[in-house]
């Protein structure tokens, strides 16, 4: 996803990720949306598939991706299954992860209206969606 996003938002959303020194497995960090439609890029880096606290690390990135949102008083976010390409990351434990720890976040005080999931592929959809469900259905 990050190279996509380098090849069509151009090279000044990595001149700036540069610029600030990137982030670390967990974190997240702003910039601009350089050529994209979007007016900001929050960069967050999830763990790589048999590393230690991998669970952990991958809800930290996530929360705090939604952390950066709101201190920045964005109404909206869009997220990829962070970790699942390369980083060979389970979808169906990613799943879980984003999910509850988004559905928890909205829970409490935050400017966020609308968080997106943009899935690579209908395997990943359906993963997703069924993951949704069975998180709402024990509410």
């Amino acid at each position: 996803m990050a190279g996509a996003i380098r090849r069509k938002g151009g090279p000044r959303i990595q001149e700036e990720c540069d610029k600030i020194g990137g982030t670390i497995v967990d974190g997240a960090v702003m910039t601009t949306g350089g050529n994209l439609k979007a007016k900001y890029i929050i960069h967050a880096v999830g763990p790589m598939h048999g590393k230690e606290h991998e669970d952990e690390r991958l809800k930290d990135a996530r929360l705090n991706s939604l952390i950066l949102a709101d201190k920045n008083s964005l109404k909206s976010i869009a997220f990829p299954a962070i970790s699942t390409g390369i980083f060979g990351f389970p979808k169906d434990r990613c799943a879980t992860i984003m999910l509850s720890t988004t559905i928890a976040y909205l829970e409490g005080p935050t400017q966020l209206e609308r968080v997106i999931y943009c899935l690579h592929d209908q395997e990943t959809l359906e993963t997703f969606k069924t993951t949704l469900k069975t998180l709402l259905s024990k509410r």
